[in-house]
């Protein structure tokens, strides 16, 4: 019992501690609020993208998905121009905006946060490739404990990057921090995306 759940704590701590395009998000995200629970609904629905992920991955089924190449040509290209328009929305702010504390409403998050997650071709291949290979080791209760492990970690995990990101925002009060946050995460969104790009020419070629 020990055995999967320290396997699965490790696994996915590991898997999720990079900075990529959905712990940018999260953490950009506390910071560009006021109240933490404003926060809660990029923090639920990336929580809710990498429980479905997981479980999808340790099922076998998101396998399955992927011998399409024309899904995968789909999957890459939608999360390609999400994340170009994340770059856009970021970068745009202006410093007057930052300090009016103007960020995104519930429904915006929420689609960023399915963007990043469930549109993210990284985020999906390290999830199967790792994730979902590692728990095939594994059957019945062993299975089960070794993917609520994992989920666990993914939970916690966005929580500490919003509080985090709130514990930023209450020492900026001039706003001056937030917007130099808002230009570095676009930066490493379009980063981001330049890789997703690089695969998807790998994949039509």
């Amino acid at each position: 019992m020990f055995q999967p759940l320290a396997h699965g704590f490790l696994l996915a701590l590991g898997l999720i501690l990079p900075l990529g395009a959905q712990n940018v998000f999260v953490f950009n995200q506390g910071a560009n609020h006021k109240r933490i629970y404003k926060s809660l609904p990029v923090i639920i629905t990336a929580g809710l993208c990498d429980t479905f992920l997981i479980v999808l991955a340790v099922l076998g089924v998101s396998v399955i998905l992927l011998s399409f190449p024309i899904l995968q040509v789909t999957i890459y290209c939608i999360g390609f121009f999400f994340l170009l328009y994340m770059v856009w929305s970021l970068w745009k702010v202006r410093p007057d905006e930052v300090k009016r504390y103007r960020p995104m409403t519930a429904k915006k998050q929420v689609g960023f946060a399915i963007s990043v997650s469930l549109l993210n071709p990284h985020a999906i291949m390290d999830t199967i490739g790792v994730i979902g290979t590692n728990g095939a080791i594994y059957d019945g209760l062993d299975k089960v404990v070794f993917t609520i492990s994992t989920i666990v970690i993914s939970w916690v995990w966005f929580f500490f990057l919003a509080i985090s990101g709130k514990m930023i925002g209450n020492v900026d009060k001039t706003g001056k921090y937030i917007l130099i946050l808002n230009k570095a995460s676009a930066i490493i969104i379009l980063i981001v995306a330049a890789m997703i790009l690089k695969q998807l020419i790998t994949l039509l070629l």
